[in-house]
């Protein structure tokens, strides 16, 4: 039954009750009215109303839930859809929206996926780029620099290593800026030795001590979830050197019963009230793609906490 013939019906079930009972029942009215007559009308009135107002509350609840899930839907936070209710028009609406949602979070899966493979192969050439060419240059000018230095008279000499000390530093610079953008190291050996290193490269403030806990029987996660997993980790450890003013900062890697549990918590100021910025949101993308669920928040003891829960199929367990 549509929704146009079940309020009709609904109002005119409750006008037939009332018009019965006003050709039935023992109920006159006089000319003029009379006081009482006048409440009896108004009370009736009154009662039809609320019935009404009663029966389309119930007949169109449905729609309100609808209405929530659309306010609250966040295509990053997949949430249980809306049970399919009511009768007709409103359970056909309540199926559309579900399939409609189930279309939005396939088509942003397979962007972001497209997204993010585009954004690893320009970091690659990107790194590529900076070690074979910018590398090497700067390899060549820092033995030229030598050659140089080694042949100039004594007081030239000193400020041509203070030269080379700069391009040797410019040259760790750019070696550890390609590392990061092209892992390696996960690559070739795993991904607890690239959160180690990650750690270890990390420039950190003073006053900020990082330590680390890495499970021993972790179970293979293939080489999309690791990477997912080291990204992860890299922007929660570039947030909380950059922004967190923390001092102190515990990472840990460890099995779970339904996979791998990713955590790294810190004592820092907090999110705060400040909206969530490009790298939270990339943090969640990157989870969904692997089905992985991400957690950002507040830590049991102030700070941040940062929690990826990677499931693991029970084959690889």
């Amino acid at each position: 039954m549509s929704l146009f013939w079940r309020i009709f019906l609904l109002n005119a079930a409750v006008l037939v009750a009332a018009g019965a009972l006003l050709l039935l029942g023992p109920i006159t009215i006089s000319t003029p009215v009379l006081l009482t007559e006048a409440m009896i009308l108004t009370g009736g009135i009154a009662f039809m109303l609320a019935a009404n107002a009663a029966l389309l509350r119930l007949g169109l609840f449905p729609l309100q839930r609808v209405t929530r899930a659309m306010t609250t839907t966040d295509l990053l936070r997949p949430s249980p859809r809306p049970e399919v209710a009511g009768h007709g028009e409103i359970a056909a609406l309540i199926e559309t929206f579900n399939t409609m949602l189930d279309r939005l979070e396939a088509e942003r899966a397979t962007s972001s996926a497209r997204a993010l493979s585009a954004q690893e192969a320009e970091r690659r050439r990107v790194a590529q780029e900076l070690h074979d060419e910018v590398g090497q240059t700067l390899t060549a000018v820092l033995l030229e620099l030598k050659r140089v230095a080694d042949q100039a008279p004594e007081p030239l000499r000193e400020e041509l290593r203070q030269v080379q000390e700069i391009t040797r530093g410019s040259l760790d610079e750019i070696r550890r800026i390609a590392r990061r953008l092209r892992p390696g190291v996960l690559e070739e050996l795993g991904l607890v030795s690239a959160l180690t290193a990650l750690i270890t490269e990390t420039p950190t403030p003073d006053g900020l001590t990082i330590r680390r806990q890495m499970g021993k029987d972790l179970p293979e996660l293939g080489t999309d979830a690791e990477l997912v997993v080291y990204r992860i980790a890299q922007e929660a450890l570039t947030n909380t050197v950059r922004h967190a003013r923390a001092t102190r900062l515990d990472l840990s890697l460890r099995r779970t019963p339904g996979g791998v549990e990713l955590r790294i918590r810190d004592d820092g100021r907090g999110l705060g009230d400040a909206p969530e910025g490009a790298g939270l949101r990339g943090m969640r993308e990157r989870a969904l793609l692997i089905g992985a669920e991400v957690f950002l928040g507040p830590g049991p003891l102030g700070g941040t906490e940062v929690r990826l829960d990677v499931p693991v199929p029970n084959g690889n367990q």
